[in-house]
C-alpha cells in the first residue's frame, strides 16, 4: 500500500502560497484577502488597545484609591449624647491604635480628625474636606508625600496645611500664602455656636492624581485640627494601611477584635466597590463587542476563501485528478485562510502594543489637533487616559483572532475537498 501524504507537506503550503498570490485576472480574490487582513488587523488593534486601556485604568483609579486613601477606616458606632447629637468620636484612639497596628499584616494605624470647611482667600471660595493628621503618618501616604510634581516639603507641615493642586487652583494660591478656613461648628458662646475662622499658611501641595481628591483634599496637623473641629482628646477614626491591600477582607475579623465591639470596619472595597464592580461589567461588555467586532473581520475570510474556491474549481478538479485526497484539498484552502487570520493578527498585535506603549504622545497629538480640552478631568476623575499593556489580555487577544480566523476557514475548506472533479472539469 502507497505512503499516505502527511499533512501540511510542503507541496500543499505551495500551492496555497501560489492562490494567495492572486493575478490580475482574479483580482477579486486579491482584494477579498486585502480586505479581510486590513479587518483582522484592526479589529485586534482596537480589542489589544481597549484591554490596554481598560487595565491601565483599573489600575490608575486602585492606585490613586490606595496611595491617598486609608485601606480600612475603623470607626465607632454613633452614641446619641445628652445635647441629641449623634457622638462617634473615640477617646482612646491612641491605644486602639497601637492594638491595630499590632495585628499582623497591618503596617500602619493613624488617628484623624476630619471636618468639611469652606476655604477662603482673596474673595475666592471652594469647600474643603480637611484631614488632622500626624505629620509621620501623612508622609507615609505614597500618592500625597511621593508625587512627582508636589509643591513644597513635608518636614514644614507642623506650621501649615498641605493642600491638593485643585484646591490651590481654584483658590489662586501657591506656596507661603494664607489661606482662611471657616467652619460653622466653631467656638461655643453664651448665645449659641459662632463660625470659627482661621488662618494658615499653605506650606505644601500636592498632586494625588485624582481630581476628586486634589479638588477638596486638605491636611491639617493633627493636634489643630482637634482644637479647631472641638475634638480635644479624641478622634473621629483610625485610618489603617495594610500590607497586601488586595486582600484586605482577609484582616476584617483580626481588626474587628482588636478594635473592640464598639467599633465598625469600612474597607476601601467598600467605599469603591460599586465603581469597581461597574468597571468588571463594563470590561466584559466591551470584550463581548470587540469579539463580535473580530468574528465580522474573520468572516470576511470565508467571503475570500469562497470566491478562491469558485475561481479555482478547474484547478481543483485537476489536482484531485492527478491524486490528491480531500484532505490536502482541504488543508491547502485552510492554510490559504489561517494565512490571512494569522498575519493579521500579527500586525493587530504590533499596533496595539505600540498604541499601549506610546498612548501620551499619540494622545497629546490628538488633543493637539482637536484644539485642547479633549479629556477633562472633572468628569473622568483622572488626568491623563492610562494604557497599561498586560501578557494575558495580549493572549487573549491573540487566542481569540486566531481561534475564529481557523474556525470560519474550515466550511470553505471542506467545500473545495468535497468538490466533485468530473463536475469541475465537465465545462473545460
Amino acid at each position: 500500500m502507497a505512503n499516505r501524504t502527511p499533512p501540511f507537506a510542503p507541496f500543499e503550503w505551495m500551492i496555497a502560497w501560489r492562490y494567495l498570490r492572486a493575478r490580475r485576472a482574479e483580482g477579486g480574490v486579491s482584494v477579498m484577502t486585502w480586505i479581510s487582513l486590513i479587518g483582522i488587523t484592526l479589529a485586534v488593534f482596537a480589542l489589544i488597545a481597549t484591554l490596554a486601556v481598560r487595565s491601565g485604568f483599573r489600575s490608575e483609579f486602585v492606585g490613586t484609591i490606595l496611595g491617598a486613601n486609608a485601606h480600612v477606616t475603623v470607626y465607632n458606632q454613633g452614641q446619641i449624647t445628652d445635647q441629641g447629637r449623634i457622638d462617634r468620636s473615640i477617646p482612646d484612639f491612641a491605644a486602639l491604635a497601637v492594638r491595630l497596628a499590632q495585628v499582623p499584616g497591618v503596617t500602619r494605624a493613624a488617628p484623624l480628625v476630619r471636618g468639611q470647611v469652606m476655604a477662603a482667600h482673596r474673595g475666592r471660595n471652594a469647600g474643603v474636606e480637611v484631614f488632622g493628621i500626624h505629620a509621620g503618618d501623612l508622609a507615609t501616604l505614597p500618592a500625597i508625600a511621593g508625587g512627582e510634581q508636589a509643591l513644597g516639603d513635608l518636614v514644614d507641615f507642623p506650621a501649615g496645611l498641605a493642600i491638593g493642586s485643585g484646591v490651590a487652583r481654584e483658590l489662586g494660591v501657591t506656596l507661603g500664602d494664607r489661606i482662611k478656613l471657616i467652619s460653622p461648628e466653631g467656638v461655643k458662646t453664651a448665645f449659641g455656636t459662632s463660625p470659627r475662622v482661621n488662618a494658615y499658611d499653605v506650606v505644601y501641595i500636592f498632586t494625588a492624581g485624582r481630581y476628586d481628591i486634589d479638588r477638596t483634599r486638605v491636611y491639617m496637623p493633627f493636634a489643630e485640627a482637634q482644637s479647631y473641629f472641638n475634638s480635644e482628646g479624641a478622634a473621629d477614626e483610625i485610618e489603617v494601611m495594610v500590607e497586601h491591600p488586595e486582600q484586605v477582607e482577609d484582616l476584617i475579623p483580626a481588626l474587628r477584635q482588636a478594635a473592640g465591639e464598639r467599633a465598625q470596619v469600612w474597607t476601601w472595597r467598600d467605599a469603591s466597590g460599586g465603581f469597581l464592580r461597574a468597571l468588571e461589567v463594563e470590561d466584559n461588555v466591551m470584550f463581548v463587542i470587540l469579539s463580535i467586532l473580530v468574528l465580522i473581520a474573520a468572516m470576511n475570510i470565508v467571503s475570500g476563501l469562497i470566491m478562491l474556491v469558485k475561481n479555482k474549481g478547474r484547478d481543483i478538479g485537476i489536482l484531485r485528478t492527478i491524486g490528491l485526497s480531500e484532505g490536502s484539498i482541504l488543508r491547502v484552502f485552510f492554510i490559504c485562510g489561517a494565512f490571512t487570520g494569522v498575519i493579521g493578527t500579527a500586525m493587530g498585535v504590533a499596533l496595539g502594543c505600540l498604541f499601549a506603549i506610546y498612548i501620551d504622545p499619540i494622545f497629546s497629538f490628538v488633543n493637539y489637533v482637536m484644539g485642547g480640552g479633549v479629556w477633562d478631568p472633572a468628569i473622568r476623575g483622572i488626568y491623563a487616559l492610562p494604557a497599561e499593556l498586560h501578557l494575558s489580555d495580549v493572549l487573549k487577544a491573540v487566542a481569540l483572532s486566531l481561534g475564529l480566523s481557523f474556525v470560519v476557514t474550515i466550511f470553505p475548506a471542506r467545500r473545495a475537498a468535497r468538490m466533485n472533479p468530473v463536475e469541475a472539469l465537465r465545462y473545460e
